[in-house]
């Protein structure tokens, strides 16, 4: 999809988190191919400056109105002439620009749905980067890309992994295809070897100190508890209609082999490369074309051997907890999610112990409603409300 003389123009929600960064670089190597029409973040006004001082979008997106103010003094002072707006409504009005052709969904958790949304419904090309997009409203999001005529294009490593593995034209029908099983690979994060006893004292860094991705603090988070891996697994099964049962979970500590998909004669097929967000990113971007990510080249000799092995629940309830969602349907994966949203925040914020994420969790799974269908945006919405509310009540049995 291209718009202006064949430049493919481009709003990034959540332009100064690292998949927008990583997007920019990206684009940055290309600029024949992308005209960038909005950038859009929530705080970080000083990055989102520079961003636009550079890439001189028409428009720019802050979270309030205080640092709508503060860039556009900036902006103006630099002789920029980004208009700026501030605002989720703003959001969503940079979406539906009838210029724009192509949307990157990187803002993190729930706040990140009505945007990615709104791009679906004005049949955008839009490049997933948000997870809970799909993991709270994952059957009429879906249902909304088809009614649409909206191109989806997944981010995340292990799914673009999965895209890239699947026949051509994959219709969403495993019999029809051959598939029989979705492996979802996960390095297993920082405290894949540690002592479980001694997950309780651990500390927001060491959390976020993943040993092969550079990422934000709350996946950096999911990541440690798997929860990350339990969300993809609900992504999984809404982007590829695939059941629960035939979607696998994979430790690889190496974080080479992004994904694989089997097939019912035997053979596996996987997506290898460095672990590096702009080679997924440069995909979607390109396709169906590929373009030049900046990402060097897999040396398997220099790897020289790969490893997998089966996650352990016992350390990681997290991953489980997910599954359980998935099974329960209704709003229990916006619950799930909701919950882990409020868990991680307390536990960066040092208010619970890491080992209180998945019991905050539990609790919150255990006292929403199950038996809940949400059939839109607006009752999404309230059962993540519920379920915030009911991990705050729940906090102060568990706060440390």
């Amino acid at each position: 999809m291209a718009g202006r003389g064949g430049v493919q123009s481009l709003v990034i929600l959540g332009s100064t988190g690292s998949i927008g960064v990583n997007t920019l670089d990206v684009v940055r190597r290309h600029p024949d191919r992308f005209a960038i029409v909005a950038l859009c973040a929530n705080r970080q006004a000083e990055r989102l400056l520079e961003q636009c001082l550079e890439f001189r979008p028409e428009h720019a997106v802050v979270g309030d109105q205080a640092l709508a103010a503060r860039l556009a003094a900036g902006l103006a002072a630099a002789g920029c002439p980004t208009s700026v707006s501030w605002g989720p409504d703003a959001l969503i009005r940079m979406v539906e620009l009838p210029i724009v052709d192509t949307v990157m969904a990187a803002i993190v958790g729930a706040a990140g749905l009505p945007p990615a949304l709104a791009a679906v419904v004005a049949g955008k090309k839009v490049l997933l980067a948000n997870k809970e997009a799909l993991v709270m409203a994952g059957e009429f999001f879906m249902r909304a890309v088809r009614d649409h005529g909206a191109t989806l294009l997944p981010i995340d490593s292990e799914h673009n992994a999965i895209f890239q593995s699947l026949p051509p034209g994959y219709s969403g029908n495993l019999g029809d295809s051959g598939v029989s099983a979705l492996f979802l690979t996960a390095s297993g994060g920082p405290f894949r070897l540690t002592d479980a006893g001694d997950l309780a004292s651990v500390s927001p860094e060491q959390a976020c100190a993943h040993p092969n991705w550079v990422m934000g603090p709350k996946i950096s988070v999911d990541s440690a508890t798997m929860m990350n891996k339990g969300l993809e697994v609900i992504e999984a099964h809404w982007l590829f209609n695939v059941p629960a049962e035939r979607i696998q979970v994979l430790i690889h500590p190496e974080s080479v082999v992004h994904s694989l998909v089997q097939y019912v004669d035997g053979s596996v097929i996987a997506e290898l490369g460095n672990p590096d967000m702009r080679t997924p990113i440069a995909h979607a971007l390109g396709y169906p074309e590929r373009i030049a990510a900046g990402v060097e080249p897999l040396d398997l000799c220099r790897v020289a051997a790969l490893h997998f092995e089966k996650p352990d629940h016992g350390r990681f309830p997290c991953l489980g907890l997910a599954y359980r969602a998935l099974a329960q349907g209704g709003c229990a994966p916006a619950t799930l999610n909701a919950a882990n949203e409020v868990a991680v925040q307390a536990f960066l914020e040092r208010r619970i112990a890491f080992t209180a994420i998945p019991r905050l969790i539990a609790e919150v799974l255990d006292r929403c409603p199950a038996n809940c269908s949400p059939r839109s945006l607006g009752e999404v919405l309230a059962a993540d409300r519920l379920a915030r509310a009911v991990a705050d009540d729940r906090l102060a049995a568990l706060a440390t």
